[in-house]
Formats: structure tokens, C-alpha cells, sequence
């Protein structure tokens, strides 16, 4: 807010709250983690995707792990490490869109790691879960979160005075470049991936060997080589257009899409006759989202390596066939859809792992298994009518040993790739995995109206779409469609190690009527009772006719909306 403020646009504010999100939330995301950014610029009048998902690195391909004797990607370590997109992806946004200075945009994120900022009680309580690990054998991640044998207290000052330093030495070298915004920017860039920043990942990969989730230690395969060889993208979005409203998604890299499968398949039913707190819409709602998210386990991967059929997927045919396996009762299989020339096996992975280890994934639900790695999302809108909705993640203090000399952690994301190359989203080195960072942008007749999304793994594209339809259906305004009490499935195979299924799974928050608990339960649905406020974090904001209107999620007491 006060980047917007100051002066400065939405691609600065967001940008900005980027980085601060690196600092204050290292449980959440971390500088070489990844993000993907959608967003309309108000002067080209265009939506745009800006990619900051990182590929494989060259060496880690299916026979690598083979060899070490793995059937799945460790869920932490170095093995999972893909090429860090998010700083790539943020100097793209800011070089192309944005107007503040590079020092500008950084202040606040290096502010609060030099002098501290008060650490959140959901970081202290995933320091506390890994304090055993880290002690014992990721010691470089002690040394800055343990302290004297105990982790932070909630609330007190917290500093991490090397990442200050990482991030200072970026602007000290950007500006020494010249004073010319863009040649800052490009010596940054250059910073990250072809100097001491890509070294020290280089070496550290080379050097260190990490106890991962198989249980046992292992080197890395990033290499300075692989970061300096890619760069982050512009890309156009996908679209759906759904009563008047036209949902604009990233690509099949990301799980974006099955939100517009969904939509496909709910085109087909009257949503609006339906009571948003009734079984009948939960139980729709839940069977669409089962199909769609069949379908994005066999069809769904890197769209510069892999055909992904997404008109045919996304087209009225195939959804009304679809819709005919939606019946009154709970469905438990799994149940992709068939395109010839197209997809793959459907795969459920299965625990091989170090319980030491366990919970390495994206939470199901905002509180549960602390140590989880999660997510972070923001919107921006700023007077000029640019839109910004990204989805900061990985690079997870629990996820991998933080490297020293820079002061933070690679990324796990690779663990999304199956070990079958022939698998549209299989282990293929320069592939994107596909991730599950979901930020969504809404045109309303034609014209640029809202963003929205919210952390949460494989539930972002069910939470956020529960969201958007009792705003579109049922007339909620931003806030209590956001508190409206919320459900998701775990029925399809997680995106995360050990990649389990719950087949028949539907977890509802308490606060859903008796009666609609007890039909659910009538129609075979295997319920989880989830607590009352537990189940997603969902921001949003608007701009219609020059009012800007936003909402933010109260769950967990880590939402935030602020305007002006």
C-alpha cells in the first residue's frame, strides 16, 4: 500500500510485497522459489502471464533417479530442486511494467531482514517441527533459525542479516552498472543467474550432501549453468468465458486450466437454483472437480514439450459427455478422460519415505501439519486500472537446507514430476513441472474486473472456485463469498511426495448446515469434518466504474485488504 501510495504502480507494489513475502513468510516462499504472474496492463489493454517456473535442471533426468535406486522425486532436498523462477520473473515484470527503482522495490524486503521483523507464529512452529533436523542435519538452516538450541518466539524480532546482504550486494551491483533503470535491472538479473548468486548454488548442489525424504543423502544436479541458460516469460493467458465473465488462467505448466475444466463442466447445470450452502451444490461442485482434476493428471504438463489438447478439453462436446458420468451419489474412481493422440497413464504415487521427513507438500487445509510447505497470494489493482494476481511459493525453509552464503533455500518443485518421460508432466530435463501455483485474473464483459487466488496446493483451483461461482450464482459480495464456509476433495493423486489419493474424499469446514452434512454423507461421500475456518486463504479485488473493492480471508489471521 504504500509502494501504491508513494507513486508507484501496481507492478511496483507487487513486486515489492514480493519480496517482503521472501523475508517475513520463509515457511511460504522463498527468493529461489518460483511464481507465476497474471495481469492486465491498462495501457496495452492486454492480459498477459508472466512465467516464474523454473525447468529441471540438464542432469536430472529419469535414469539419474533410476540409478540412485528412487521411484519418485524426494519431496525435500537438493534432488528436487528446479531452476529458482521467482526473482527471474519479478525483474521481468518490473523491467517491462514497472517504473520504481530496483533499490526502491527491495528496501522494505532488505529492511526487514537486516532489523528484523516479528516472526510469525506459523514460521516459529515449523522451526520448532524441523529443530531435531536441522540440528542434526541440515545445520546450515540452524545457524540461522536455531538459536542457542531453541527457535524463535512468536512475535519477537527475527533477522536474517545474510539474505540482507544477498539482496544488497544484487543492488550494489545493478548500480554500479549505471544509472539507467534497465541496465539496473538486466545487471541484477545477470547477478542471479550468471554470478555470485548461480556460484554459490552451483557449488553448494556440488559440494553437500542432504538427507531427503527417501531417507537417504544426496547431492544436487543444479548447476550454475542451468540457472544462466533460462529466463523467465512472458506468455498469453488461457481463457473460458462463463456467464459473462471471462476467466483468464496460466498454461498447462500450471494446474490453471482445471479451473476452466471445471467451469466447462458446470456450464451444464443450473448452479444458480442451487442453495450455496446445500448439499446438492457441494456434491456438483465436487464431482466436476473429481473429472477435471482426472484430466489434468493425464493431459496436463509443459505445452512446450508435451501437446496438451486444451480446446478439446475445454470444449462443449467433450464436457457434455463428461457430464453424463455425474450422478446423485459419490463417485470413487478415477475417471480421465479419453483423447486419442493425447495423455498418459494415471499414476498415484506411494510413501517410501523417512517419517523424519513426512508432510513436505502444499497443506490440504490452512492450519493443518506445520511442517508443510505452503504458498503465499496477492492482488493488486492501482488508480491506472492495472491488475496483478500472483502466487509466491517454494523455497521453503523446511523444504531444503538453506545455502549459507546467501541465506535462504532451493526449491523442492521437481517432486511434481512423475519418472516416466513418456508422461506429459514426466521428468524431462529443460521441462517445467507442473505446478500447482494457480493465480487467477476475470475479465467481466470484456472489460478487466478481478483478481483473485489463494495458497493451498492442489486445493487453490477448488477453493478460489468456490469463491467465484457463489459470486457469480448467488450474488456474494468479495467478503462473504470469502467467508462462506468452504470444501475440497483429495480424491484425485496429490501433486506433492508421496502423490497419495483419497478416493471418495470431501473435507467441509463445521460451519456447513446438519442437514447438508448429513445428505453428503447419504450420498456416499467420505466426509472429513474439517474445523470451522480452516479451509483456504483466499484474497480478491475488484475495479468496476472506478470503484476498487477488495477482500481478504480471515482464516488463520494472515489475510489482509487495504485501499484508498
Amino acid at each position: 500500500m504504500s509502494v501504491l501510495e508513494r507513486g508507484g504502480n501496481a507492478f511496483d507494489a507487487a513486486a515489492a510485497a514480493g519480496f517482503t513475502l521472501q523475508v517475513v513468510e520463509p515457511h511460504m516462499n522463498g527468493p529461489a522459489g518460483e511464481v507465476p504472474i497474471i495481469f492486465y496492463d491498462a495501457t496495452s489493454c492486454q492480459v498477459r502471464v508472466a512465467c516464474g517456473q523454473g525447468p529441471a535442471p540438464g542432469a536430472a533426468s529419469v535414469g539419474h533417479f533410476e540409478r540412485l535406486g528412487l521411484d519418485l522425486i524426494p519431496g525435500t532436498g537438493l534432488l528436487a530442486a528446479c531452476v529458482p523462477g521467482a526473482f527471474d520473473a519479478w525483474m521481468l515484470l518490473l523491467q517491462e511494467h514497472g517504473s520504481w527503482a530496483l533499490k526502491d522495490i527491495l528496501a522494505p524486503a532488505i529492511s526487514y531482514a537486516e532489523f528484523g521483523h516479528p516472526i510469525t507464529a506459523g514460521a516459529s512452529e515449523v522451526v520448532l517441527a524441523m529443530r531435531d533436523m536441522f540440528q542434526q542435519e541440515w545445520t546450515t538452516s540452524a545457524a540461522v533459525y536455531i538459536h542457542r538450541g531453541a527457535a524463535p518466539v512468536p512475535g519477537r524480532l527475527f533477522r536474517n542479516t545474510t539474505l540482507a546482504n544477498t539482496f544488497k550486494r544484487i543492488i550494489a551491483e545493478a548500480e554500479a552498472a549505471g544509472t539507467d533503470r534497465n541496465r539496473q535491472i538486466d545487471a541484477a538479473r545477470t547477478s542471479w543467474s550468471n554470478g555470485f548468486v548461480a556460484e554459490s548454488i552451483d557449488l553448494f548442489c556440488q559440494e553437500s550432501q542432504v538427507l531427503d525424504t527417501s531417507g537417504r543423502r544426496h547431492s544436487g544436479v543444479l548447476t550454475g549453468t542451468d540457472i544462466s541458460s533460462w529466463k523467465a516469460t512472458f506468455e498469453d493467458p488461457v481463457e473460458y468465458d462463463y456467464y459473462g465473465y471471462t476467466v483468464c488462467k496460466c498454461g498447462p505448466w500450471s494446474q490453471g486450466p482445471v479451473f476452466l475444466g471445471q467451469l466447462a463442466l458446470l456450464k451444464q447445470f443450473n448452479l444458480e437454483t442451487m442453495d450455496p450452502y446445500g448439499a446438492e451444490f457441494v456434491h456438483t461442485v465436487t464431482e466436476c472437480a473429481k473429472l477435471a482434476f482426472a484430466d489434468r493428471e493425464v493431459f496436463f504438463g509443459d505445452p512446450k514439450i508435451t501437446d496438451v489438447p486444451l480446446s478439446t478439453l475445454l470444449s462443449e462436446d467433450y464436457n457434455k459427455a463428461r457430464q453424463s458420468l455425474i450422478l446423485d451419489t459419490a463417485s470413487v474412481e478415477h475417471r480421465p478422460g479419453a483423447i486419442d493422440g493425447f495423455g498418459g497413464t494415471l499414476r498415484i504415487g506411494r510413501h517410501t519415505g523417512n517419517a523424519l521427513m513426512s508432510g513436505v507438500g502444499e497443506p490440504s487445509q490452512s492450519m493443518l501439519n506445520v511442517t508443510r510447505g505452503d504458498t503465499c497470494h496477492l492482488d493488486v489493482i492501482d488508480t491506472w486500472g492495472n491488475i496483478v494476481s500472483a502466487t509466491p511459493s517454494g523455497g521453503w525453509l523446511q523444504g531444503s537446507p538453506v545455502i549459507s552464503d546467501l541465506g535462504f533455500p532451493l526449491g523442492t518443485r521437481a517432486q511434481m514430476f512423475w519418472l516416466d518421460q513418456d508422461h506429459p508432466n514426466g521428468l524431462v530435463p529443460g521441462k517445467r513441472p507442473r505446478t500447482t501455483l494457480s493465480p487467477s485474473l476475470a475479465l467481466k464483459n470484456g472489460r478487466p474486473y478481478m483478481a483473485f487466488g489463494t495458497p493451498g496446493g492442489d486445493q487453490q483451483d477448488q477453493w478460489s472456485l468456490v469463491f467465484f461461482l457463489r459470486h457469480v450464482h448467488h450474488g456474494l459480495n468479495l467478503q462473504e463469498s470469502i467467508d462462506a464456509s468452504a470444501f475440497h476433495t483429495n480424491h484425485f493423486p496429490s501433486s506433492f511426495y508421496p502423490r497419495n489419493a483419497q478416493p471418495g474424499h470431501l473435507a467441509v469446514e463445521g460451519r456447513f448446515p446438519s442437514e447438508t452434512i448429513s445428505n453428503l454423507q447419504e450420498r456416499g461421500h467420505k466426509l472429513e469434518l474439517a474445523d470451522p475456518w480452516s479451509c483456504g486463504r483466499l484474497s480478491a479485488c475488484t475495479w468496476e466504474e472506478g470503484l476498487l473493492k477488495a477482500g481478504a480471508n480471515p482464516r488463520g489471521m494472515q489475510g489482509y485488504a487495504a485501499g484508498r
